[in-house]
């Protein structure tokens, strides 16, 4: 699992609205780094990592959520949700499959080819996962999410 990455300047923020506007921003950029090749099937930490970075920036914006315009900030927010949610069908099938594949190691070849059924199952809800996960960061990507965040970091910033 990719590591959260430091905000060393959070420490000495200036203020709380500081602090909120340095979470943000960094754990946005977490969230998009994680975007390349996430669709990648044969990667499976991808997936997680993006997941699991969608998850701390959620922290973030629920914990400064009073250094943040209300309407911008539910909305931005609700959006986050939806994108972990979308990541989080698509990692469902992966954790199955791994486990699936574990135990097939353990077994004799006959009956290791019992759980090829159930794999198969599961690579095509992790195929169908694939393709609303696609959809999702196309919409993400036309719709400015990153850009949103980045903006509503800055606002806390000016806000007095």
């Amino acid at each position: 699992m990719a590591k959260a990455r430091e905000i060393p300047a959070l420490a000495t923020a200036a203020s709380f609205r500081e602090a909120a506007a340095l979470a943000v921003e960094t754990r946005a950029q977490e969230v998009f780094e994680h975007a390349e090749g996430v669709l990648d099937t044969n990667d499976i930490e991808r997936v997680h990592d993006m997941r699991v970075a969608t998850r701390r920036l959620r922290a973030a914006m629920e914990i400064f959520d009073v250094c943040f315009p209300k309407k911008e900030h539910r909305a931005t927010l609700k959006e986050v949700k939806d994108l972990a949610d979308t990541l989080g069908e698509r990692r469902d099938p992966d954790v199955h499959i791994e486990e699936l594949e574990r135990i097939a190691k353990a077994l004799t070849r006959e009956d290791a080819r019992g759980i090829g059924s159930l794999e198969d199952e599961l690579r095509g809800e992790q195929s169908g996962a694939n393709e609303v996960l696609a959809r999702k960061l196309r919409e993400i990507e036309e719709t400015g999410l990153r850009e949103r965040l980045l903006a509503l970091a800055a606002t806390a910033r000016t806000q007095a």
